[in-house]
């Protein structure tokens, strides 16, 4: 089963980080990446931009964009991952792996009803 591992942090602790402090923490990240990657079980990866830069839309009809996400809390979805698990206590032990090496985030582990894998996107910056 399909599990999303969402990434929740206050924002303003991760932007608060040296260079050198943000390239340990994605360093130990990316050694659990390559661990699930070499096993099978990590499908699409992504460190979300600043919310800042973020827009959301809602509202009848066609909607209206508003600047930002509007969410009433101190933490921000900053990143998710997609992990192939035979159990939840499995997905739940990659959160705990993440965590290990990044205390400070909050992991929610979510069953996805459906997944459509899609075609490779190519990396953009903005």
């Amino acid at each position: 089963m399909f599990y999303a591992i969402l990434a929740y942090h206050v924002e303003e602790v991760i932007t608060a980080l040296t260079p050198e402090e943000d390239a340990a923490l994605m360093a130990d990240l990316l050694n659990i990446h390559e661990r699930l990657y070499r096993d099978g079980s990590l499908g699409p990866a992504a460190r979300l931009a600043a919310t800042q830069d973020a827009c959301t839309l809602r509202g009848p009809g066609a909607g209206m964009v508003i600047d930002g996400p509007f969410a009433e809390t101190k933490e921000q979805l900053l990143g998710l991952y997609v992990v192939d698990c035979a159990t939840r206590d499995a997905a739940i032990a990659i959160a705990r792996d993440f965590r290990r090496v990044n205390p400070t985030a909050v992991y929610e582990i979510r069953p996805i009803s459906l997944y459509l894998p899609g075609v490779p996107l190519s990396v953009t910056q903005s």
